[in-house]
């Protein structure tokens, strides 16, 4: 009994601030041009995270883009700026991203 209660709050743990990240992201209108397993407009998460799986600067570099937007990078469509984020929220998204499989 303990082994499962064990693991039933293993797995809150980690999957709670996974789902709060991703309900940011959707109310951020990430979701819009992102998802997390397949391209939309931009590319899947999980290959954003994959090319800069290893990056110890990633997140600050995914968290500019954010907030500046880019281009050139997935292929000729710009990412605008998200002018809805503020930095804290840029770095915790960004840090979210970079978990994605």
């Amino acid at each position: 009994m303990k082994k499962i209660i064990f693991a039933l709050a293993l797995t809150a743990a980690t999957t709670l601030p996974a789902m709060a990240d991703l309900a940011l992201a959707q109310s951020k209108n990430c979701m819009a041009c992102h998802a997390v397993d397949h391209k939309v407009v931009g590319p899947a998460y999980k290959d954003v995270a994959a090319k800069y799986k290893g990056d110890k600067t990633a997140v600050d570099k995914l968290a500019a883009k954010i907030l500046k937007g880019g281009s050139g990078v997935w292929g000729p469509v710009p990412m605008p700026a998200n002018t809805q984020v503020n930095e804290a929220e840029s770095k915790k998204l960004a840090a979210w991203v970079l978990t994605a499989k």
